[in-house]
């Protein structure tokens, strides 16, 4: 289906829910995405047409069980067939208001993001979401990969690193499922409403895991402005005491976690890169694309050296980040847009 076409069933589809005119579309992530932005006369509404029909399904079931327990999600409007109905979060969305806010305001926005992730796993407790929804990284073949993404570390390694215990940090990371997870908290999936709240959006692939996940994607995500040691210091200040894990153990364990999902985002970044070259910052952001320029891949470098250094088991690996970042920081000097890894 062409993308006209699908921008067709879409409009039809709310045309016929909602029993309004649809004055304009617009495609806020860019021509090509699940998701449209369609304007009727007296509101906005986000319409999302995905590939896998039982994802937008996931996400409408999701949105519908945390709704009576917290305002940090868009609402569900309902379901038509293929096609997701929610409310309109609003336009000014999280990755692009922290990089243009000054440094106490950016403290101000990454509270609030940690924050509101907090209610929204307190939300999933209280509507016992993990008890339907599907469990995350569960199979061992998911973990060996998820572990074993490090490999990425010895094209930048200019020393021999010491070798890990794989099989104990894949135990280690073989956690249950007991706690929902929204998944992908990137700060482009959350946005700054005409209200000021902050929301987050895109439940397509929440599940159950440990919980901590969710900050790794927030803090492992290379385009977000703010040092990994900050980061740490407030989720810890914004830690849930209704949590059943003492907040020592689960930093620990958040920072095994995104030691790893760095190294995922920098195999992203590097294939993002071999195919289509460098990119500039503002176009990462504005199409919330993986972080190919070199800042980003340095930031992401940063943020696996410090929490490798957290954890015994893979302090080794901070060498190895620190490689990569000396590489990447060369490319800024040598026109970033044009070149290749």
């Amino acid at each position: 289906m062409s993308i006209s076409q699908r921008k067709q069933q879409v409009v039809e589809s709310a045309e016929r829910f909602f029993a309004q005119p649809v004055l304009q579309v617009d495609s806020p992530g860019g021509e090509g995405r699940a998701s449209y932005r369609l304007s009727f006369g007296d509101r906005t509404v986000i319409a999302t047409l995905r590939p896998n029909f039982r994802r937008t399904h996931v996400e409408a079931f999701t949105l519908k069980k945390l709704s009576p327990f917290c305002s940090d999600l868009p609402q569900c409007l309902g379901v038509d067939g293929e096609i997701l109905f929610q409310s309109d979060v609003g336009g000014a969305r999280l990755n692009i208001e922290i990089s243009k806010a000054s440094r106490s305001h950016r403290d101000t926005l990454a509270h609030e993001a940690v924050s509101s992730i907090f209610r929204i796993h307190a939300a999933g407790r209280k509507a016992k979401l993990h008890e339907s929804v599907p469990h995350l990284g569960q199979n061992q073949a998911w973990i060996n990969n998820f572990v074993n993404g490090i490999s990425i570390l010895q094209e930048f390694q200019n020393r021999q690193s010491t070798n890990l215990d794989i099989q104990s940090l894949c135990e280690k990371l073989a956690v249950r499922g007991t706690q929902f997870v929204k998944w992908d908290c990137r700060s482009g999936n959350a946005a700054i409403g005409q209200d000021g709240k902050l929301r987050w959006f895109d439940c397509e692939y929440s599940g159950a895991r440990h919980g901590a996940e969710d900050f790794a994607w927030l803090i492992g995500d290379e385009s977000w402005p703010i040092s990994p040691q900050d980061m740490e210091a407030i989720v810890a200040d914004c830690f849930d005491p209704d949590i059943s894990q003492n907040v020592t153990d689960y930093l620990d364990y958040m920072a095994l976690y995104i030691t790893f999902h760095s190294a995922q985002r920098l195999k992203l970044i590097i294939s993002e890169v071999t195919r289509r070259g460098w990119s500039s910052k503002s176009r990462v952001r504005a199409y919330d694309k993986a972080g190919a320029h070199p800042e980003f891949a340095a930031q992401i470098c940063r943020v696996g050296r410090y929490f490798a250094q957290r954890n015994r088991e893979t302090q080794t690996l901070a060498r190895d980040f620190d490689d990569a970042e000396a590489f990447f920081l060369t490319r800024l000097t040598a026109r970033p847009v044009l070149e290749k890894v």
